[in-house]
């Protein structure tokens, strides 16, 4: 697989589970996302899970889908809570496979 992708088991993103990895010059990470059934606005739509040192899955950080406030389009976000990580989620490029999602990283928020 690619790295800084997720390949999702179908295009309709929010309900369906996928694999993939994140790799940055301080971590690596194989992930496993899956959905999260809630009633919450403000709920992610997916769990994200990382394998700890020996192996096991840990929830690690969430996919949440937003709004585009000036176009209304939504998108959605990553979040690695231990690292800081945040990314959006995009089409790979030169791929017409929607349940294929780039993990597109963008700088941490500023400490207020």
């Amino acid at each position: 697989m690619t790295t800084n992708c997720i390949k999702f088991t179908s295009a309709d993103i929010e309900t369906a589970k996928g694999v993939g990895s994140i790799s940055t010059l301080t971590f690596d990470l194989d992930i496993t996302v899956e959905p999260v059934a809630s009633a919450n606005p403000m709920a992610p739509t997916h769990r994200v899970l990382g394998r700890s040192p020996r192996g096991k899955l840990v929830e690690c950080g969430g996919i949440w889908k937003k709004q585009n406030k000036e176009t209304g389009a939504d998108y959605y976000t990553l979040t690695i809570r231990d690292h800081g990580f945040n990314a959006n989620l995009g089409k790979a490029a030169n791929q017409d496979d929607l349940s294929l999602q780039a993990v597109i990283p963008w700088g941490p928020k500023d400490a207020a």
